[in-house]
């Protein structure tokens, strides 16, 4: 007989950042709390931290602890009553000639170098701008034990991947890159419509998107993905109707 070994979240430890500059609102400081990182994560532990709204990066799961600032909000997609629009729709055509295959590893020389070109070009603001071999490594190379890797493939060649963390309740959407050059397949778009329909088939009820925040642009697009809930108050509520 297997014994859950999951620790009580009543007692998990956290750690706290200083007050650093938020790399999404530029005017603003940000804290972000930590699990302890010495703390072995399960699925079903990660599972329930998604749930309070954490978040997975590398091998940290984190969430914000901003004492005056709550626009970080975690949000996921309800797949059973998801339905494509016209302009998903119109996204699912064009890429129908993609081969989309799912991988517990890859190759990661080939997926650096799309990495790379994605981070150099799309995110030359950000964080994580220039794309280095250990960043990469660190952020996406060394997953969980539940994360696969979703690769769109032209005619053989690699031109994007999701990286995914599959949950006791449904899929995380940890982090897509994709060749900057192919705006016109909307590969970002693509990418989650797949992961909703993977969720579907795995009937698993929930696509975890992260944190949206209203008055960022690189963010907004996830309320597109309707019905979406966000995390409020310490209970999800539906974005539109409850909110």
């Amino acid at each position: 007989m297997t014994r859950d070994i999951t620790p009580d979240l009543r007692f998990l430890r956290l750690f706290f950042t200083r007050p650093h500059q938020c790399s999404y609102l530029a005017e603003r400081e940000a804290v972000t709390s930590f699990v302890d990182p010495s703390l072995p994560v399960s699925t079903n532990l990660q599972s329930q931290l998604s749930r309070m709204g954490f978040r997975r990066s590398g091998k940290f799961f984190y969430a914000p602890s901003c004492s005056n600032c709550q626009a970080c909000i975690a949000c996921r997609i309800v797949v059973d009553d998801f339905k494509p629009n016209r302009t998903f729709r119109r996204t699912l055509r064009i890429n129908q000639d993609l081969r989309i295959q799912l991988h517990s590893d890859i190759d990661l020389d080939e997926h650096y170098r799309v990495f790379e070109a994605y981070i150099n070009v799309r995110h030359r603001d950000g964080d994580m701008y220039p794309a280095t071999r250990e960043q990469f490594t660190e952020f996406l190379g060394e997953g969980m034990d539940c994360t696969r890797y979703l690769e769109f493939r032209d005619k053989g060649e690699l031109i994007g991947c999701s990286v995914i963390d599959m949950l006791d309740d449904g899929l995380s959407a940890i982090y897509t890159y994709f060749l900057p050059e192919l705006d016109n397949r909307s590969l970002g778009t693509q990418a989650i419509l797949t992961q909703v329909e993977m969720a579907r088939s795995l009937k698993l009820p929930f696509v975890y998107l992260g944190y949206w925040i209203e008055d960022c642009h690189k963010m907004s697009y996830k309320v597109r993905f309707q019905p979406l809930e966000l995390f409020v108050g310490n209970r999800w509520v539906r974005y539109g109707r409850d909110i």
